[in-house]
């Protein structure tokens, strides 16, 4: 059974900083892309950032390009988003989610599945 667990959201200062972790159980890590998305009530989810299969590839939504980073621990099954300069709009549950495909650079709720559960990020001062 696919598993994916994450940990790290938090309250912060705009301007602050937050490293998210999504351990994965279940599956080969390796075969599958990975991704973050993020939604607030009432909205779509969205794609934040996401990796390919062979953790080269990377795409990143246009708001967060330079400020977030997204990376993998193969040993330990888990993929990482740390996030700088966090501004108010990036307050939202974000989660990690799956694709077979290798979709990264779609990295779309159409193409990714196997929601974990969602941490929440709260940017506010």
């Amino acid at each position: 059974e696919v598993q994916l667990v994450e940990s790290g959201g938090g309250l912060v200062q705009p301007g602050g900083t937050l490293t998210l972790s999504c351990a994965a159980s279940g599956f080969t890590f390796g075969d599958y892309a990975m991704g973050w998305f993020r939604q607030v009530p009432g909205k779509k989810r969205e794609g934040v950032s996401c990796i390919s299969k062979d953790r080269t590839g990377k795409y990143y939504e246009d708001s967060v390009k330079g400020r977030f980073t997204i990376w993998t621990d193969n040993a330990n099954n888990t993929v990482y988003l740390h996030m700088n300069n966090l501004k108010p709009e990036d307050t939202a549950v974000y989660s990690c989610a799956i694709d077979s495909w290798d979709r990264y650079y779609y990295c779309s709720i159409l193409a990714f599945s196997n929601w974990g559960q969602g941490t929440q990020v709260t940017v506010s001062s």
